[in-house]
C-alpha cells in the first residue's frame, strides 16, 4: 500500500506571530539637560526628532517587534508619575486598544513607578529604552562571555526595579529558625537572590578578564599590534571588518548586529600583521551599568595599539553619533581626540550624493602625517580600504628602525623581497648600486638581517636607526 501523501505545510504569517508594538518617542522641549562642554548641546537635543524616531523603531525592529505606530511626544516637563501628561497617556491608550498592541516601548528612561503606572493605564507591557537595549543584547549574545555580561547588566537593571514595581513582591515569606517571626518579604528575598547572583557573575567576569589579559600578553610576545574598531551601532564596523579580514562575521542593517567581540589576523601591505578586533556598537544614552558590564569586552579597546572610529557619514546625525561614541570612550578612560592613537573612518561614502562625496574626498589630505586622521571610504565597495591599511601601517611603523642599504642592481630577488616585506621609503639608482631607505616590520627583522645585512651602509650595520 503506498504511503499516504504528506499534508502540505501551512504558510506561517510571521507578522501575525510578532508582538504588536507601539514605540513612543518623548522629546524634551525644556533646557534642563546637561550640556556638552564644547558644543553647548545636550546628547539628545543634538538629534532631529525624525532621526530619534527612526533609531527607536530600529531598536524595536532589532528583536523583530511589529511596530504599528511610533508617535513623537513633545514634553515641556516630565511627570513624576507617568513621565507623559495625562492627555498623552489617554491618547496612547486609545492607540494601544485600536491596534491591539501588547507592548509599548518608551524611548526614554522610566522609573519603576512610572513603568508600573503606564502598564496599568495602557493594560500592556511597557519597556523603556534601557530595557529594550537589554532585550536586544540578550537576543544577540552567543558566547558564554556575552551571556554573562548581558545577565549582569539585566540584573543590575532589575535590582533597581524591585521597589514598588510589582504587587506580588509585597508578600511575606515564613520566618526561619525556631522562633519564627515575620520573616523576610518577597521583595527582600528577591533582592538578596539578585545581589548574590550579581556577585557570582562579577566573579566569573573577573575570570574572563584575567583570561583576556593572558591572551593579550601572549599576543604581545609575537608581537601583533591590536587594532580595535569602535563606532555607533550600525555604522558599518562589521562590514569593514569582513572587508579587511575576508571573514563572514554577522553584518546586517540592524542596530547591535554585533555583540560578542571577534578578533582576526590581517596582513598589512608590506608584510606586517595586525590583530583586528570588532566590538559592540555604542548608542546614545547608553546606561553606565551597561558600559560597566561590558568592560571585559571593551578592554580590547582600552589595550589596543590603535583605535579606528568608524562613522556612518551618510547618516544625518553623524556628528551627534560621533560625540556619543567619544562620550563612551571617555568613560573607558580614553582620549577620543588623541591624534597618535585614533583614526577616524568616514564610512558609507557610496551612499552620499556626488557633490557631497567629491567635497569630502577633496577635503581629506593625501598624507595623514602625525595629526588627526580622517579617511573617507566605503566598506561595501572597498573604496579607500587600501589607504586605511596603509595609514595603519605607517602609524605602527613610525617608531621602528629605518635602514640604509646599497644593493647590487643585479640582485633582483632581494629587491623584490624588500618591496614585498618592508616599506621602501626612498630609492636612488646609481652606478655603485641601488641605494634604499627601508623600514622593516618586527616580524621580518631577523630574516632581513640574514638576507640584507651585508648590504647595510656603514652607519647602519649594528641594526638601523630611528626615524622621526
Amino acid at each position: 500500500m503506498p504511503p499516504s501523501p504528506r499534508p502540505a505545510r501551512k504558510s506561517v504569517d510571521r507578522t501575525a506571530a510578532r508582538t504588536r508594538t507601539i514605540v513612543v518617542v518623548p522629546i524634551r522641549t525644556d533646557q534642563r539637560e546637561a550640556r556638552d562642554a564644547e558644543s553647548g548641546e545636550t546628547s539628545r537635543s543634538r538629534r532631529s526628532s525624525e532621526a530619534r524616531r527612526q533609531e527607536a523603531v530600529g531598536l524595536a525592529a532589532a528583536i523583530d517587534l511589529d511596530v504599528v505606530e511610533s508617535p513623537v511626544v513633545r514634553l515641556s516637563a516630565l511627570r513624576p508619575a507617568t513621565l507623559l501628561g495625562q492627555g498623552k497617556v489617554e491618547e496612547i491608550k486609545a492607540a494601544v486598544e485600536g491596534h491591539e498592541a501588547k507592548l509599548v516601548v518608551v524611548d526614554h528612561p522610566l522609573s519603576p513607578i512610572q513603568q508600573r503606572n503606564l502598564e496599568r493605564a495602557w493594560n500592556a507591557k511597557v519597556l523603556d529604552r534601557t530595557g529594550l537595549i537589554l532585550e536586544i543584547f540578550g537576543a544577540r549574545a552567543r558566547t558564554r562571555e556575552g551571556r554573562l555580561q548581558v545577565e549582569l547588566a539585566h540584573l543590575n537593571y532589575q535590582k533597581s526595579r524591585l521597589v514598588r514595581s510589582w504587587t506580588h513582591l509585597e508578600r511575606q515569606r515564613g520566618g526561619f529558625g525556631f522562633l519564627g517571626g515575620p520573616g523576610e518579604t518577597q521583595i527582600e528575598a528577591d533582592r538578596r537572590i539578585i545581589t548574590e547572583r550579581i556577585a557570582k557573575l562579577e566573579t566569573e567576569l573577573e575570570s574572563v578578564s584575567r583570561t583576556r589579559a593572558l591572551h593579550r600578553k601572549t599576543r604581545k610576545k609575537v608581537p601583533h599590534p591590536v587594532i580595535a574598531l569602535v563606532g555607533y551601532t550600525n555604522a558599518g564596523k562589521s562590514t569593514l571588518f569582513n572587508r579587511l579580514t575576508a571573514s563572514d562575521v554577522f553584518a546586517q542593517n540592524l542596530l547591535f548586529a554585533t555583540l560578542d567581540p571577534t578578533l582576526r589576523r590581517v596582513r598589512l601591505p608590506h608584510g606586517g600583521e595586525i590583530i583586528l578586533s570588532d566590538t559592540v556598537g555604542f548608542v546614545s544614552d547608553l546606561p553606565t551599568h551597561l558600559v560597566a558590564a561590558f568592560r571585559a569586552t571593551l578592554e580590547e579597546v582600552i589595550e589596543a595599539d590603535l583605535i579606528v572610529h568608524v562613522r556612518d557619514v551618510a547618516h544625518e546625525d553623524t556628528l551627534a553619533q560621533a560625540r556619543d561614541v567619544e562620550d563612551v570612550l571617555r568613560v573607558l578612560g580614553l582620549d577620543p581626540r588623541d591624534p597618535q592613537r585614533m583614526i577616524e573612518v568616514l564610512n558609507k561614502i557610496d551612499l552620499l550624493d556626488p557633490d557631497h562625496r567629491a567635497r569630502l574626498l577633496a577635503d581629506t589630505p593625501a598624507e595623514a602625517g602625525d595629526g588627526p586622521v580622517r579617511l573617507p571610504l566605503s566598506a561595501v565597495t572597498g573604496e579607500g580600504v587600501d589607504r586605511l591599511l596603509d595609514v595603519i601601517e605607517k602609524r605602527l611603523n613610525r617608531d621602528r628602525a629605518v635602514f640604509q642599504l646599497l644593493v647590487p642592481p643585479a640582485d633582483g630577488a632581494l629587491l623584490a623581497w624588500l618591496y614585498r616585506s618592508a616599506e621602501v621609503l626612498d630609492r636612488t639608482d646609481g652606478e655603485a648600486g641601488v641605494a634604499l631607505t627601508a623600514r622593516v616590520p618586527e616580524k621580518n627583522l631577523a630574516l632581513f638581517r640574514r638576507r640584507a645585512g651585508r648590504f647595510l651602509v656603514a652607519g647602519d650595520r649594528r641594526g638601523g636607526r630611528k626615524k622621526s
